[in-house]
């Protein structure tokens, strides 16, 4: 998730241009041409004619500028913004659910749904349509102040508590050697090599999880220690993953 560091002014009926780049850290033409070239958001407008962006609007313009930090092209990016706000979506009532529960604050109706959507669709499915969509979705909340961080804790906490449980319930590892699971020396969060953990004890794979802000020196360590199957080093962000890039070279060394 992109941590907040502006304060988000008072919206009334909308932001200006120039105040909605300087919140989103995007410059005001590439927000133009994300509306010009594909749609995204479409804007209100004052009576003036110029672009008034609204809460909803900054939330497409953070999960649009998210998906393209994370590598993907703009046209896919729009792509799957799209996909993830569309309300005909076969996922759409169960990433709803979820953040129904995280309105309420009530971690047990999120594992609730979770578990419900799992026996449903299968985890990795339910990884893949429901919580990293839903997950997006609560962070650009917050981001947008939508949500306090409170929240946002509270969402996380109990899609790891549903992600624990079934590795848990997972049945007897069959294979010999374990697959390492880190970060990127630069990034906080865990959640995705949680989830990837998750789904590999499910298939029989054992997993060990080095942690957040994976230093080179521990990844290598490790390796060097225990000959793993595979290592996995997850970077959210483009801008860091030169450094996840080095700590998985270092491995072979």
């Amino acid at each position: 998730m992109v941590h907040r560091e502006n304060v988000l002014p008072e919206i009334g009926t909308g932001l200006r241009i120039r105040d909605a780049s300087d919140f989103l850290g995007v410059p005001a033409a590439t927000l133009r041409s994300w509306e010009v070239r594909y749609g995204l958001p479409v804007t209100q407008r004052s009576p003036g004619g110029h672009r008034r962006y609204t809460h909803a609007a900054l939330t497409q313009l953070s999960l649009m500028r998210d998906e393209i930090a994370s590598g993907q092209q703009a046209s896919e990016a729009a792509r799957r913004v799209r996909v993830l706000l569309d309300e005909l979506s076969p996922a759409r009532s169960r990433i709803d659910a979820v953040m129904a529960g995280s309105e309420r604050r009530d971690a047990a109706e999120i594992r609730d749904v979770l578990e419900a959507a799992t026996a449903d669709l299968g985890l990795a499915a339910t990884l893949d349509d429901v919580v990293m969509p839903a997950m997006r979705l609560i962070g650009s909340w917050w981001e947008s102040g939508r949500c306090d961080l409170g929240q946002e804790q509270l969402t996380t906490a109990a899609v790891r508590g549903w992600l624990a449980r079934a590795t848990t319930l997972a049945p007897p590892a069959t294979t010999g050697r374990q697959v390492l699971l880190a970060t990127g020396p630069r990034d906080m969060h865990t959640l995705g090599i949680e989830a990837l953990g998750a789904v590999l004890a499910t298939q029989g794979t054992g997993c060990r999880i080095l942690g957040a802000r994976t230093p080179a020196s521990v990844v290598a360590a490790a390796v060097a220690a225990e000959s793993p199957a595979a290592v996995v080093i997850v970077s959210h962000q483009s801008t860091r993953r030169r450094s996840a890039i080095d700590s998985l070279s270092s491995t072979a060394h």
